[in-house]
């Protein structure tokens, strides 16, 4: 099997995330792919939550939660299980999607260590 090619998936620093959710003007989808239990821990309210986990459940019924040609900034716990959703949105019909560069944890120590680390 060969390996995914994440390089080409653009990404967007913590704290442009933070940017954007204080100013909130562009319609950018926010998706979070980590499972419950870690949002439990530490989230950001303005995410959907699909965890990868449950991707067999999601991943056919997706274009009907977000707009395919929206922008779409995709988040886990570090950057590597939303590196790889973004290549699955990439590859299936979504026109625009970006990495958040070491999620939620890099969120913590850049932007708001109120959000808990674990």
């Amino acid at each position: 099997m060969p390996v995914p090619d994440f390089s080409r998936i653009p990404e967007i620093d913590v704290e442009t995330l933070a940017a954007q959710l204080s100013d909130g003007s562009s319609p950018i989808q926010l998706l979070d792919v980590r499972e419950p239990q870690e949002v439990a821990i530490a989230h950001l309210s303005a995410f959907t939550n699909l965890p990868l986990s449950e991707f067999p459940e999601w991943s056919a019924t997706i274009c009907e939660q977000f707009d395919a040609s929206q922008e779409t900034w995709v988040m886990c716990h570090h950057g590597m299980r939303s590196a790889q959703v973004c290549l699955w949105l990439s590859e299936n019909g979504f026109t625009n999607v970006k990495n958040v560069m070491g999620g939620i944890d890099a969120y913590s120590l850049k932007v708001d260590p109120c959000i808990p680390r674990y």
